[in-house]
C-alpha cells in the first residue's frame, strides 16, 4: 500500500501507528521463515499453497458478512494484482538467496519509483526537496546492494525491480481501483499469486533441493514440515496485513505510512535473532537513506 498526500495539520493516531508497527514486526518475522520453506520446497509451490490458504481465510471472512470478494471492475483488479503479485514473487524469491535487509530495502524503493513515474509518464513536476530525495534513495540502494563491477551479479538488483513493480501496482490501485474494498483487493492479490504459483508448478521440474534452486523447481513432495511452515507464514502474513489495514483505517494514509519503514529494522532484527545475520554499517547507512527518501516523498503535500 503506497502512501498518499499528507496534510501537515493532522495528528497521527497513536493507535494507527501501533497497528502499523505491530504489522511490520509480524511481517518481518514471517518473512524470516521463508528459508525453512526454501530448503526443500519451491517458490511456486509456496505461493500456490499460501495463496490458497489466504483465499480460504478471506472467503470465510466474506461468508461471515464482513466484506465482499466481488470486484466492481474485474479487469482493474486483475491489472493491479498482476503487478503487485509480480513484485511479491520476486521479493520472496530473493529472500531465499539474499540477506533479508537487502531485499526489504530494495522493495522500499517503491515510493521513489512512484514519484519518477508521476514525473516521466504523468507530466507532474517536483520540487527540489523531492528531487533530492530521489537521488538520496537511489544512493542508499547502491550502498545496500554494493554492486561490484568486477564481479557483477544482477541478482542483487532484483529487489529494486520488485520495488518498481510494487510502485506500478500502487499507482494502479489509486488510478484503477477506486471504490474497491480492501477484502476484494486482498483476494485479487492472493489469487494472482496462487495462479503464478500453479503455472510455475506445472512448467518447472520437480527436482533439486537447497535455497539456490528455490525459484527453479516446480511442485515438490509435500512434507509435514513444509505444510507447517507455509501455514505459519500465511497466518502471520494475514495478521500483519490485518494490522496494516486497521492502521490505515484509523489514521491518515500518508502519515501512518512512514511507520512501514520500521520493517527495515524488524526484518533485520529478526534475521539477527533467528539466523545470526548481521547488517553491515554500510548497508545500515543505505537503509537509513532509503527510509529518509521515502519519508520525504510521502510526507510532502504535492508532487
Amino acid at each position: 500500500m503506497t502512501p498518499q498526500i499528507a496534510l501537515p495539520d493532522q495528528i497521527v493516531s497513536p493507535r494507527a501507528a501501533i497497528y502499523i508497527i505491530v504489522g511490520m514486526a509480524t511481517l518481518g518475522l514471517s518473512d524470516n521463515f521463508v528459508p525453512y520453506v526454501a530448503a526443500d520446497g519451491s517458490l511456486w509451490q509456496f505461493h500456490l499453497l499460501r495463496g490458497t490458504l489466504a483465499l480460504g481465510a478471506l472467503g470465510l471472512i466474506a461468508l461471515l458478512g464482513w466484506g465482499t470478494l466481488r470486484p466492481k471492475r474485474p479487469w482493474a483488479v486483475f491489472g493491479r494484482s498482476f503487478f503487485q503479485a509480480g513484485s511479491m514473487l520476486i521479493y520472496f524469491g530473493c529472500l531465499a538467496i539474499l540477506p533479508i535487509g537487502i531485499v526489504v530495502a530494495g522493495l522500499f524503493t517503491s515510493p521513489i519509483f512512484v514519484l519518477l513515474i508521476a514525473v516521466i509518464f504523468q507530466g507532474k513536476r517536483v520540487g527540489w526537496l523531492r528531487s533530492l530525495a530521489i537521488v538520496t534513495g537511489f544512493a542508499g540502494a547502491l550502498l545496500v546492494i554494493r554492486p561490484d563491477p568486477a564481479a557483477l551479479d544482477l541478482v542483487v538488483f532484483l529487489p529494486i525491480l520488485a520495488g518498481l513493480l510494487y510502485a506500478i501496482g500502487a499507482i494502479a490501485t489509486r488510478a484503477w481501483c477506486e471504490g474497491e474494498t480492501t477484502l476484494t483487493l486482498s483476494a485479487g492479490f492472493f489469487a494472482m499469486l496462487a495462479v503464478f504459483g500453479a503455472v510455475g508448478c506445472l512448467m518447472l521440474p520437480s527436482t533439486g533441493t537447497g535455497a539456490e534452486g528455490f525459484a527453479q523447481r516446480g511442485w515438490m513432495p509435500v512434507t509435514d514440515d513444509l505444510v507447517f511452515w507455509i501455514a505459519v507464514q500465511a497466518a502471520l502474513a494475514l495478521v500483519g496485513i490485518f494490522c496494516l489495514f486497521r492502521g490505515y483505517q484509523l489514521g491518515e494514509a500518508s502519515q501512518v505510512a512512514v511507520y512501514e519503514y520500521s520493517l527495515l529494522i524488524f526484518a533485520s532484527g529478526w534475521a539477527w535473532y533467528l539466523w545470526g545475520d548481521l547488517v553491515s554499517p554500510v548497508a545500515m547507512a543505505g537503509m537509513a537513506l532509503i527510509a529518509l527518501a521515502g519519508i520525504i516523498i510521502v510526507s510532502r503535500r504535492s508532487v
